[in-house]
């Protein structure tokens, strides 16, 4: 009986000195939750691409192709929420062009927001036009030189470092392209048709390796080399990963956004998150009595253990993800009741405190995990198929639902196992009772 104790009372000092941590870091300010644009603001970029090299049929699917990758690259984790989009403008001269918006939450120094962007590379592959190694001056353009790109990083789909050349001798580093199933018909096309031609290899318009090809390529695999330091190629294998632009952008504007919900909407939805789990906590200590005294406890490090992971992923909360958190704790609370329903089923039996606890577990059990699976899955579908907001609030909630079944099933237990009540007197029947039943 006293390791359980133990244990329990271990758990109630982690949960408190955690608890503690969160609640100064964010008096001081030393790691504070990350807020989205609805709640506190960011930065706004304002991309211009160049699609003189693109046809214009083709317009419309390197922009997508652009949105994505800028998006992977911001929102790694699915957790930081950006706005990314495209937009057709026109200029006073009567031009047209293409644009790329991205916005980033909690993000006010635009220098910051440029290097989160980063130097991704623009991948392109060009043939030597024909009779352009007779015809080039030391004034030849790229574009004068070589055809349109036939492949972009768009048909990407991972690059690797090699090292080339014998055993026993010092291997020259190359970057190995591995192309998607559509870039690779493109590039196995190309080469069959073209043997005996030169194919230039650019890097954000600079070439890096011109080869002639000798025979077709039909896998789908081309590789980058030059004077390469095994660092550089390193770097250029990581940069291509993280995604190489289809075309070139600019950047043309940068601008701090305010949130358009702002602070008044944050102290609103930390009063109604406060009220909501107090009126939960409250019902749950008069109805169960002392199992749910014991529930409240346990919702509380519930809390606690979902704010740290919010703070270590880092999660960006906006609206949507808070609502989801407080949608969490609904669950969490749900499983209780599920176990202190099956509980009073086994008291009633004449089954003594611990056999009852472990059995109204044990019964509790299949009807938790179905329904917290079933709402997995839900959080999964939403992660996958939705859109920045949406997988923040998918994020949120799938993870509230994951931590609220472990501590239901773990804390709450742990907590009721380390009473140790064994007589079956009044005052037993009284605190496990429920309800307006003495």
């Amino acid at each position: 009986m006293w390791q359980k104790r133990a244990l329990a009372l271990v758990i109630l000092v982690v949960g408190t000195g955690i608890g503690w941590y969160i609640y100064n870091s964010q008096i001081d300010g030393s790691r504070p939750f990350k807020l989205g644009l609805d709640l506190s603001g960011g930065t706004q970029l304002v991309y211009r691409a160049d699609l003189s090299a693109i046809k214009g049929s083709d317009v419309a699917d390197s922009m997508a192709s652009l949105r994505d990758t800028i998006e992977r690259r911001v929102n790694l984790f699915g957790v930081s929420e950006p706005i990314v989009q495209t937009e057709h403008a026109g200029t006073l001269a009567g031009v047209s062009e293409e644009r790329l918006l991205i916005e980033l939450p909690g993000v006010t120094d635009t220098q910051k927001a440029i290097a989160l962007i980063g130097e991704t590379p623009v991948l392109e592959f060009r043939m030597l036009k024909v009779g352009a190694e007779t015809t080039a001056t030391a004034t030849s353009t790229v574009g004068e030189l070589f055809e349109p790109a036939a492949i972009t990083g768009k048909d990407l789909k991972s690059a690797e470092l090699q090292f080339q050349g014998g055993t026993g001798k010092l291997n020259e580093p190359v970057v190995v392209l591995h192309f998607d199933a559509e870039g690779a018909k493109i590039f196995a096309d190309l080469t069959k048709n073209n043997v005996g031609r030169s194919f230039g290899m650019f890097l954000d318009g600079s070439p890096i390796s011109v080869p002639v090809i000798r025979e077709a390529i039909p896998d789908g695999t081309a590789v980058i080399s030059g004077s390469f330091t095994p660092e550089e190629a390193k770097e250029l294998a990581r940069n291509l990963n993280y995604g190489a632009l289809p075309v070139p952008i600019e950047l043309i504007s940068t601008q701090t956004v305010s949130g358009t919900l702002g602070d008044k909407a944050v102290q609103d939805g930390i009063m109604a998150g406060l009220w909501g789990v107090g009126a939960v906590m409250l019902f749950m200590t008069l109805w169960y009595r002392l199992p749910g005294l014991l529930a409240a406890v346990a919702l509380t490090l519930y809390i606690v253990a979902i704010l740290v992971l919010f703070k270590l992923i880092p999660v960006t909360l906006t609206a949507a993800g808070i609502a989801a958190f407080i949608l969490s704790v609904g669950m969490a609370v749900d499983a209780n009741v599920l176990i202190f329903e099956r509980m009073k089923e086994e008291l009633r039996s004449g089954k003594g405190s611990e056999e009852a606890i472990a059995d109204g577990f044990a019964r509790a059990w299949p009807s938790i995990r179905d329904s917290n699976i079933s709402s997995m899955i839900t959080a999964v579908i939403l992660f996958w198929f939705g859109t920045s907001l949406i997988k923040g609030f998918a994020l949120v909630f799938g993870l509230g639902v994951l931590v609220s079944m472990l501590t239901a099933i773990t804390v709450s237990r742990t907590f009721l196992l380390s009473l140790g009540l064994g007589a079956k007197n009044a005052f037993f029947r009284f605190i496990f009772g429920s309800g307006t039943s003495i």
